[in-house]
């Protein structure tokens, strides 16, 4: 008879994070700090500036306020547990705190990269159906277009922590990162991990595919379209409003891809740690100014 797991019940998990050494961590703490406040001010500021400006009462802009309403929620709900873990030397956070850190990951990961999707779509409209835009992509279209995925995507990021809260641990609490995620959380599980797991990458799986095909078939859409232009300055027009859209949706689903295509006893979770960093509390920065 094979001897069954010695569950625990679990009360906190030590976050790891970055770096042991408490002189780098102090450095590490005053860089974040700064990056976080340039986000916040950036993003808001993206915001207030949208709301308050007619001109900018257009579908792109509207999809972008919501861009920088998600990537504050998405950097705060990461960063200031990290900040704060810098400085102590507990390092631990609370197993409830643990999964309402999940279910927000999830839900605002799927979110944004929705987001980029709709604008990739929007720009596919504007610059292919020019005399359509107005009516397709009127504003009860994009309030449409918004609101119903916020409120898939947080049920489904409910079903997924569903799942994280059915695994079980043996006594090793020592999460291998700066933030609660499943990859380093299934690691350290004793128990329900294949389900989770399996769950993890299909629900990743197909809706970052799903949401990659519509942004690559709307720049080869868009692509086609250009080269039909007999004007060299329309062209020029068309590239320069995709040209920043591209570049967020590169940085955005290639380190995501990075982080979350691959089986996490297969491959160290350390090595993802710094892309974690760059896609929680870089990218978030660089948005606005994108």
């Amino acid at each position: 008879m094979k001897a069954m797991p010695n569950f625990t019940d679990v009360t906190e998990f030590i976050l790891l994070g970055l770096i042991s050494h408490q002189e780098l961590q102090v450095l590490l703490f005053g860089v974040f700090l700064v990056v976080y406040m340039i986000m916040l001010l950036g993003n808001i500021g993206m915001i207030i500036l949208i709301s308050i400006s007619p001109q900018l009462q257009t579908p792109i802009y509207f999809f972008l306020s919501h861009l920088s309403f998600v990537d504050v929620w998405f950097s705060s709900n990461v960063t200031p547990k990290m900040l704060e873990n810098l400085l102590s030397e507990t390092k631990t956070i609370s197993y409830v705190g643990c999964l309402v850190q999940c279910y927000f990951f999830i839900a605002l990961v799927h979110v944004e990269v929705y987001i980029l999707a709709v604008m990739a779509f929007d720009r596919y409209m504007a610059i292919c159906n020019p005399l359509l835009y107005g009516s397709k992509m009127s504003r009860t279209v994009c309030i449409w277009l918004i609101s119903v995925p916020y409120v898939y995507r947080f049920s489904v990021s409910l079903i997924c922590t569903l799942w994280t809260y059915g695994l079980y641990f043996c006594g090793n609490f020592e999460n291998n990162h700066f933030y609660c995620a499943d990859p380093p959380l299934i690691k350290i599980a004793c128990g329900g991990v294949h389900i989770k797991e399996y769950t993890m990458i299909v629900i990743a799986g197909v809706n970052f595919t799903y949401y990659l095909s519509v942004v690559l078939i709307s720049y080869i859409l868009i692509e086609i379209a250009m080269l039909r232009m007999h004007s060299a300055d329309g062209r020029k027009k068309a590239f320069s409003t995709c040209g920043s859209h591209l570049t967020a949706v590169t940085m955005f689903y290639g380190t995501l891809i990075f982080m979350h295509f691959r089986r996490p006893p297969e491959e160290s979770v350390e090595q993802g740690e710094m892309v974690a960093v760059f896609y929680t509390t870089v990218i978030p920065m660089l948005n606005p100014m994108i």
